[in-house]
């Protein structure tokens, strides 16, 4: 069976059951991969006498981290919507170019990075919100996660490539088989081995080998369509550049999350100190929770979208970002809904501090309270980039957050000084409200405009 017989599924299924197929383990792989860092947080926070510290203090790597990942999507979550297209056209040598190319960019990326975490990442993180009492067990985190970095790259950014080809079980049992590590390792080296913070960081390396491991066998393997080759290795700019320029909207939105949580860091710190800091660190973590799994369905999506445009079957892109908006506004809201009702039983399940649940009880209400609205802007964003519209994905993503939420963190507190801490955390409902009402305004026109030439080629003629 050749390549285009074999993924000619993404052109001819039905959209609910084909949607259902690839979703349902890319959200199950979102949620899963968002537990390397959340399970970190929950037993970390749960040590006996320092968890509270040592959880702002990790909680301070996360702009790091953030990086880390970013740099994944530049590359991966840029050339796997362009792979997809490529098969649709049927043209799966093209596609190999840019499997290939990718892999050979994360590889160099990974070790520009490394070099960096471990060259300047104390300075940073006094930078980007540790205290005096806090920077020990950032720098102790921060380090060893650091050492990790190609695990982390080729594991998000290959990855990908495995869900866009319609693998999308493989792609959730690459992240399960470390997150399954990191759940096993985590308490062995933290409380066992007495190990504290250094023990969740290596316990995560560990985790994100293994996975790196699964993913890369499978690239090279006789079930992938797509093959990691060696001709394929040497960079082509005609092939690599239009990979980053898709890639680069996900690279803003992931990186600028790591600017915004600086400021955010540095601002809670100026007007509620370490327990602001460290109720940010669990407000982060819920939102992690809330949108893993919309980008999961968006992940679930794009193949269908990508391909479906290469393939010219306008109608079928179209019915599956509508499946795509329904099911996302249903998790959103339901998810909303508990935050709102239980905020305290979020905040315990990352520290038995009194004090910090009850902190962070109402600091969560203010900072999720419109975020089921994410589930239009996340929707609307997977379908840009699935359609290769990159200019249009930067703009959504440079809007939401360095044209309003960045300067929101620094006005809101100046609006409402009788109460600073919160005043900032309500930076991101004000954001969020005008952002949604743009990218849904833009997304409409943009939208139906790249549709209309495949519609109207689709029409039966008079």
């Amino acid at each position: 069976m050749n390549g285009e017989q074999e993924d000619s599924f993404l052109g001819s299924e039905p959209i609910g059951r084909l949607l259902f197929k690839l979703a349902l383990p890319t959200v199950a792989a979102q949620i899963i991969n968002m537990l390397y860092n959340i399970v970190d947080r929950v037993y970390i926070g749960h040590i006996p006498d320092t968890g509270a510290l040592a959880l702002t203090g990790v909680g301070v790597c996360m702009p790091l981290i953030m990086v880390v990942s970013a740099f994944a999507c530049l590359v991966g979550y840029g050339g796997a919507p362009r792979a997809s297209i490529a098969m649709g056209r049927g043209d799966n040598g093209e596609a190999e170019k840019i499997l290939g190319n990718c892999f050979s960019m994360q590889v160099i990326i990974s070790l520009l990075l490394t070099a960096v975490l471990l060259a300047l990442g104390r300075p940073m993180l006094l930078a980007f919100g540790a205290s005096e009492a806090t920077i020990d067990y950032a720098a102790a985190y921060m380090h060893i996660y650091a050492a990790g970095t190609l695990f982390v790259e080729l594991t998000l950014g290959m990855n990908a490539f495995i869900t866009a080809q319609g693998f999308a079980k493989t792609g959730m049992l690459s992240v399960t088989i470390g997150a399954v590590c990191n759940i096993i390792l985590d308490p062995v080296f933290i409380y066992v081995l007495g190990l504290g913070v250094r023990g969740a960081a290596l316990a995560t390396v560990i985790s994100q080998g293994a996975s790196c491991l699964w993913v890369m066998s499978f690239l090279v393997g006789k079930r992938t369509i797509l093959k990691i080759k060696r001709e394929n290795l040497r960079l082509w700019t005609e092939v690599i550049r239009p990979c980053m320029a898709l890639g680069l909207a996900t690279f803003i939105m992931q990186a600028s999350e790591s600017m915004i949580s600086i400021c955010f860091n540095a601002s809670l710190l100026k007007y509620g100190g370490d327990m602001a800091v460290g109720a940010m660190t669990i407000l982060t973590s819920v939102m992690q929770f809330a949108m893993m799994p919309l980008q999961g369905l968006g992940h679930g999506a794009q193949p269908i979208m990508s391909y479906n445009y290469g393939a010219g079957d306008g109608a079928r892109v179209r019915a599956t970002y509508r499946l795509l908006l329904k099911a996302s506004l249903v998790y959103a809201v339901v998810l909303w809904l508990c935050v709102m009702l239980f905020p305290g039983a979020f905040a315990r399940m990352f520290t038995s501090d009194a004090a910090l649940v009850a902190y962070t009880k109402t600091a969560l209400r203010v900072y999720l309270a419109v975020m089921l609205l994410m589930s239009i802007q996340t929707a609307c964003q997977m379908a840009l980039t699935a359609l290769g519209m990159a200019k249009e994905s930067i703009l959504v993503a440079v809007t939401r957050k360095f044209i309003l939420l960045l300067p929101f963190i620094y006005l809101m507190p100046c609006l409402f000084p009788a109460g600073p801490a919160m005043a900032v955390y309500l930076a991101e409902p004000a954001a969020d409200v005008l952002a949604v009402t743009f990218t849904s305004l833009l997304f409409r026109v943009k939208f139906r405009k790249v549709l209309a030439p495949l519609e109207n080629a689709a029409a039966p003629a008079p």
